[in-house]
């Protein structure tokens, strides 16, 4: 497998179109695998991020594989990414449970001649060649709270002068995007809301698990009997903080919880008026684009900041700097991150023009 993937990408090579402008063309190779691995399966999140992958895989002459586990571990992602350089597959495309507890298995893979890039959730920028993000930590955090703010006028408070008393609960805060949004969130919430107060500085975590995330949803409620907003922003720790809320009796006029997560699995709380309205952006789009840099990579082509892509389906995008998710973040011009043109706010107006 690992010499027809070698013989694979010397073709390629030699088929690598000439640039233009600075814009590259897209890939044109076939015969391309790429393992997509998520934080876990059976997530709504992730496995719509598959469906994305797989229909654009198709429609565009490569192979996706998507390989995971329902429990999101740094040890299973391992074993997964261990099996696909074994395999001699072209390439993975990898959705990090840990920040960095993954770099030397990507290293591995990217050493054994696969290409790698992340998406939803990063390594460290030497880890990989191009990380397909949401957004910026600026513009999700913000975004959070704004969806919250919103929320919370429409039950009567006034976040400007009101002390909002709020948490947040999400999966853990090695997760390196969700903490980023956290943490960009919270420097919003002291230069606009600065009467807010945080009631739980050290955050409610319960590790993308479902059964867990209920559990910590009630707990939140339980100890905190006053508290007006619970921002989750992560696709399980959401659907569990509302199902929470449902159990103990509360509904939106009673407690706020916003945050991300994919609108089908959200649709049935906001029909029950547990929640307002939260957001998310096309996690269809991000698997098909995650998995086509890769793809991209091992048809013979090279990726630098500044570079202008035309994806097919999709569009062009642009490689910026890892320094537009974290200003200490790797700065080598071979690595560098494509972000997602636009995210969306969910109510019950809109909720039903979109299926995943």
């Amino acid at each position: 497998m690992k010499r027809v993937a070698m013989v694979l990408l010397i073709l390629a090579v030699l088929l690598v179109p000439v640039f233009a402008g600075g814009k590259k063309e897209q890939a044109k190779s076939g015969g391309i695998t790429i393992v997509f691995v998520p934080k876990l399966t059976g997530n709504a999140f992730f496995e719509s991020a598959n469906d994305g992958a797989q229909a654009h895989a198709k429609a565009n002459g490569y192979t996706v594989v998507y390989s995971g586990s329902p429990e999101a571990a740094v040890a299973n992602q391992v074993t997964v990414i261990r099996n696909a350089i074994q395999q001699g597959v072209d390439g993975i495309s990898v959705s990090s449970v840990d920040a960095t507890a993954l770099d030397s298995v990507m290293k591995e893979a990217m050493k054994a001649g696969l290409k790698v890039t992340t998406w939803d959730s990063d390594v460290s920028g030497d880890a990989r060649t191009v990380m397909v993000s949401q957004g910026t930590p600026d513009i999700l955090g913000k975004m959070l709270v704004d969806m919250g703010v919103e929320s919370l006028k429409g039950r009567g408070k006034n976040p400007d002068t009101d002390a909002i008393q709020y948490a947040w609960h999400y999966s853990q805060s090695s997760v390196a995007d969700q903490n980023s949004w956290r943490v960009a969130g919270e420097a919003y919430i002291k230069s606009k809301y600065p009467k807010w107060v945080n009631l739980r500085p050290d955050n409610y975590y319960s590790n993308q698990d479902a059964e867990l995330a209920i559990t910590t949803g009630e707990a939140i409620l339980k100890a905190n009997a006053n508290i007006d907003l619970v921002i989750c922003n992560d696709s399980t720790a959401l659907p569990g903080q509302l199902q929470a809320a449902q159990n103990l009796g509360y509904d939106k006029t009673k407690v706020t919880i916003t945050g991300f997560a994919p609108p089908n699995s959200i649709k049935a709380y906001a029909r029950a008026n547990i929640t307002e309205r939260w957001g998310l952006w096309d996690s269809g789009q991000q698997g098909a684009l995650g998995c086509y840099l890769a793809y991209y990579l091992a048809s013979g082509n090279t990726i630098k900041v500044g570079d202008k892509i035309n994806v097919p389906n999709i569009g062009t995008v642009e490689v910026l700097p890892n320094t537009v998710l974290d200003s200490a973040a790797y700065t080598a011009p071979d690595s560098g991150v494509v972000l997602l043109p636009e995210r969306v706010v969910f109510t019950t107006a809109n909720m039903d023009k979109y299926d995943f």
